[in-house]
């Protein structure tokens, strides 16, 4: 691979030698040498080449409108079919290096701005009748665009009272609370209230105001939020508008494959590496300009505050107690991560969208992510009358630092935690695979032969190339005793390697929801400056992300789409959603290749068929996975209905409804009668060395207690350890 690289950017260096050699690159230059090198470097690199064509030009065109105006808020009918006139020239305009397409849009979308401001601020400058039976569809895949200005005004104006309706049926509700806790104070005798709960009354006392003052707030807010972002919108520059459109070339050949500025790169790197100061959450721009979490950093301030998950999406962003609230619909994620990101010990307010479509509002007090709390820890578990001294594994991410000569591995660490748990003799070992993303394809390779002798643990192939299998050399077995993965839907890359790998060697039990994420490929960055000599004028270009292979499993077989399917299977609030791979356009397809021997004698499961039979009997019987089934089902239903009532009293009646349905299920993990969670005695010490490691321990500890997925597992440990083969004589290390 690394021979590849530098025939790509030799070809580069050649392909623009002439251009090195002029006094001064003008902007015009500077985009197309950034194009050509880009495609240049894609045909080289990518694991599969596209034939830039009409067709490449025309998925292009579609990705590119999708970044620009998913929603179909900006752009309309007549401003489509002009740019239409390009849909088929983007192959060409690309190898020639000319932009005539991203001018002819980024002139459409200039316009559309300027005409929308002038109808955002004309409607929202007199009052709302909510009294009619209008209704607003929020989902763009579901709309048409406009057939004119009218039109298109006409959806602004239902957008402006849904925004309005929206806070001023949330200012209603607040001082109907308040209105409620006046009279409740009232009926009971002062002296059975303590002076905080007097203290805390006053704090929350509420100016009474009619319908109509509220909203008149409620508008203004609306453009005050508007404007501000407005304002960042017109402030966009020509590279920000040139990134679009170059990811959207890129997007064509995988979703993995991305073109970053130098700033997105700087933010990739502080993402990966979490050295910052911040609330310890990795965002994401979707197609339809909204900010998505995707991966919530263990032991940081949004993890503490156990209200960001996974899959939200943020709406809006405060600063301080009382900063005023800024809706980021349609923000760069850039601009998203600043806003977020902050000091250590300064406030930041957060209104994220669930995937139910519930609105919650949460404060988190920045904060230095520590990396140790996205390390491997251990515990050991103990359920009376199932199983004792079970040994518990949580590895958050294949991490591994390559800057530091000394920095953390997860492979070591995880050996660590291993013989950790040896010493306390434990009957089995639970790894926990869950929400881990991925990460250090060497480190998975090393700790999955942690559980075998030696062997093939997965094959690796380049477009070009046979596949190149993987080998774990290490003839000794660090562990060699009963043991269960856990999975999930967002287990991604290397954990789906590690479970595919001890699932295929029939050495673990895996665990989990229908299917985990499904992504089977691998990408390298590469820095567009190697590919031009010279011309210092204009560097930094950026960097490209590009998908140089795929990953096989040691069957032949492929995660890529369709993941790793658990042996037993656990009801999942995300059962009827589709997430993982799946949702992209521009994945990579399926493909299988030979498999390679694979043998082990070690501890072989043998009664899989008997475990998943026993586990269906105890879900089926069990109130609260049959309520999470219950609540995937809501919230698919949720994720569908994407039409809302500007009634007002429809509109109250509807969001009151599904309260009171997220209510059934807001409190479902309990803490589980009869489990024991504890820390190991040699962890002691530096979990007490500062109170911020006592209270995350706590947090730890707290959330295996209530975890329903840990107990059914530790039962299906119970039944692996009565029914498998332990072989006599592994090879330990």
């Amino acid at each position: 691979m690394k021979f590849k690289g530098f025939i790509f950017f030799a070809l580069t260096a050649l392909i623009f030698l002439v251009a090195a050699n002029q006094p001064k690159t003008s902007d015009a230059q500077k985009e197309a040498i950034l194009m050509q090198t880009i495609m240049a470097g894609l045909e080289q690199l990518h694991y599969a080449p596209q034939d830039i064509d009409d067709d490449f030009s025309n998925k292009v065109f579609d990705l590119y409108l999708e970044r620009i105006d998913g929603n179909k808020r900006w752009l309309t009918q007549p401003d489509i079919d002009k740019l239409s006139v390009y849909k088929d020239k983007l192959d060409d305009q690309a190898k020639g290096g000319t932009f005539d397409f991203l001018n002819v849009s980024q002139e459409a979308l200039s316009k559309s701005l300027e005409k929308t401001k002038f109808f955002y601020r004309e409607i929202l400058a007199e009052p709302f009748d909510f009294t009619g039976n209008e209704t607003i569809e929020l989902a763009g895949d579901k709309k048409e665009y406009a057939k004119n200005d009218g039109e298109l005004r006409a959806y602004w104006e239902k957008a402006m009272k849904y925004e309005t309706l929206t806070r001023l049926v949330s200012k209603i509700e607040k001082q109907e609370k308040a209105k409620e806790g006046e009279e409740e104070s009232a009926a009971e005798p002062s002296n059975d209230k303590t002076v905080l709960e007097l203290e805390e009354k006053a704090d929350e006392e509420v100016e009474i105001k009619t319908v109509a003052e509220l909203e008149e707030e409620s508008r203004k807010a609306v453009l005050k939020l508007f404007d501000d972002w407005y304002h960042r919108m017109e402030k966009r520059q020509r590279k920000d508008y040139l990134s679009d459109y170059l990811n959207a070339f890129t997007s064509v050949y995988d979703p993995h494959t991305n073109y970053f500025l130098p700033a997105d790169k700087e933010n990739f790197d502080i993402g990966m590496s979490g050295r910052l100061e911040g609330i310890g959450a990795r965002l994401q721009e979707t197609p339809t300009d909204e900010t998505k979490v995707v991966m919530v950093v263990p032991g940081g301030p949004a993890y503490r505050g156990k209200v960001i998950e996974v899959e939200d999406v943020i709406v809006k962003v405060a600063q301080g107690d009382d900063g005023d609230w800024i809706d980021i619909a349609g923000w760069d994620i850039n601009d998203v991560v600043a806003k977020i990101r902050g000091k250590k010990g300064t406030k930041v307010r957060l209104a994220v969208k669930k995937v139910d479509g519930s609105i919650v509002e949460t404060t988190i007090i920045r904060d230095e992510i520590i990396m140790d709390e996205g390390y491997a820890k251990s515990a050991i578990l103990d359920l009376d009358g199932i199983g004792d001294n079970i040994g518990y594994i949580k590895l958050p991410r294949f991490y591994a630092d390559f800057n530091k000569r000394d920095g953390h591995q997860c492979s070591v660490d995880v050996g660590i935690e291993l013989e950790k748990l040896k010493a306390k003799k434990v009957n089995g070992i639970i790894l926990d695979l869950r929400n881990n993303g991925g990460g250090s394809l060497r480190d998975v390779v090393d700790m999955s032969g942690f559980f075998i002798e030696e062997g093939p643990i997965v094959q690796v192939k380049s477009r070009q190339a046979n596949p190149e299998v993987l080998n774990d050399r290490d003839p000794s077995v660090q562990y060699d005793g009963p043991l269960i993965v856990m999975v999930n839907s967002f287990s991604a890359s290397a954990s789906e390697i590690l479970a595919a790998a001890l699932q295929d060697y029939g050495r673990a039990v895996i665990v989990g929801s229908d299917a985990t994420f499904g992504k089977a490929t691998v990408q390298r960055f590469f820095d567009l400056d190697r590919a031009i000599r010279g011309h210092s004028d204009i560097k930094p270009l950026g960097e490209v992300k590009v998908t140089t292979q795929k990953f096989y499993r040691i069957t032949g077989n492929s995660n890529q789409l369709k993941g790793v399917i658990p042996d037993i299977t656990l009801p999942d609030n995300y059962d009827y959603i589709q997430t993982g791979e799946q949702e992209y356009e521009t994945a990579l397809r399926w493909t299988e290749i030979e498999s390679v021997t694979h043998n082990q004698g070690v501890f072989q499961v043998k009664n899989k068929a008997a475990l998943r039979t026993a586990s269906e009997g105890r879900v089926a019987n069990n109130e609260i996975f049959s309520k999470i089934t219950e609540n995937a089902k809501r919230l698919k239903a949720l994720r569908e209905s994407t039409t809302y009532s500007l009634n007002i009293e429809d509109f109250r009646k509807d969001k009151a409804s599904d309260r009171a349905e997220a209510d059934k299920y807001k409190d479902l993990m309990k803490e589980i009668e009869g489990l024991t969670v504890s820390n190991l005695e040699v962890d002691l010490a530096n979990i007490n060395s500062d109170s911020t490691k006592i209270g995350r321990n706590d947090e730890f500890i707290k959330a295996l207690k209530k975890d329903i997925y840990i107990e059914e597992t530790l039962h299906i440990m119970q039944d692996l350890v009565k029914g498998s083969t332990a072989f006599t004589n592994p090879r330990k290390k």
